[in-house]
C-alpha cells in the first residue's frame, strides 16, 4: 500500500504537488502510529489545495468525500494537530467536497426536484461549519452596508477561544476563497465580561 492511495480523483488527472505531500503525510502517521493507524487506514481524500491567505502565511485545505466527514471528525483534533507540525508555518482545514446543483428550470430535463443539501446556500452553510471545526457556531448575522457589500459574522464558542483564536484569519481568508462572500468570526461576549 502506498501513499497514492490515500487519494481518490474522479477523473484520470495526476495528483497535485500538494496532494501528494499530505498523502505521504497521512501514510507516515497511519504507519508510524499505532493508535491512529486503525482510525486513519479507510480514510482519502480527493484533493488537497494551498491557500494564500493573506500577509505571506498559507494554509492547506484539504477536501474530503463527503461520505468519509464523519470518519475524519473523529480523528480531525489529532490530525490537523500532527499535519501541522509538518507542515510548519501553514494551517490545515479539512471540508467535504460538495456539489451545488442549478435551479431545475421549465426546459430542464431533470423531473426529480433538486435535495435542499445541494442548494448554494445549504452548501455554503455546510462548508462554514466544517471550516471552524470542531469549535460550533453560535450565532450567525448578516451585515449590509449603506453601499450595498454584505458580511456575515459568525459567532463561535467561547469555550474554543484560546484553541482556534489563531486562526480566524485564516478561516475568513479561506472561506472567501472557497465562497466569494465575506465574513468575520468572533466570540460573544458574556454580560461579566464586557465590563
Amino acid at each position: 500500500m502506498s501513499a497514492l492511495n490515500k487519494i481518490v480523483k474522479r477523473s484520470s488527472s495526476k495528483p497535485s504537488e500538494t496532494d501528494l505531500l499530505v498523502a505521504q503525510c497521512l501514510y507516515d502517521l497511519e504507519t508510524s502510529s499505532k493508535d491512529l493507524a486503525k482510525e486513519l487506514r479507510p480514510l482519502q481524500f480527493t484533493s488537497a489545495r494551498e491557500v494564500e491567505v493573506g500577509s505571506g502565511k498559507k494554509a492547506i485545505v484539504v477536501f474530503v468525500p463527503q461520505p468519509l466527514l464523519k470518519a475524519f471528525h473523529k480523528v480531525q483534533a489529532r490530525l490537523t494537530r500532527e499535519l501541522e507540525k509538518k507542515f510548519a508555518e501553514r494551517h490545515v482545514i479539512f471540508i467535504a467536497q460538495r456539489r451545488i446543483l442549478p435551479k431545475p428550470s421549465r426546459h430542464s430535463r431533470v423531473t426529480q426536484k433538486r435535495p435542499r443539501s445541494r442548494t448554494l446556500t445549504a452548501v455554503h452553510d455546510s462548508i462554514l461549519e466544517d471550516i471552524v471545526f470542531p469549535t460550533v457556531i453560535v450565532g450567525k448575522r448578516t451585515r449590509q452596508t449603506t453601499d450595498g457589500k454584505k458580511t456575515i459574522k459568525v459567532f463561535l464558542d467561547n469555550k474554543d477561544a484560546n484553541t482556534v483564536d489563531y486562526k480566524l484569519g485564516s478561516f475568513t481568508a479561506i472561506y472567501h476563497k472557497l465562497t466569494g462572500k465575506n465574513v468575520s468570526f468572533e466570540f460573544p461576549v458574556t454580560a461579566g465580561e464586557g465590563l
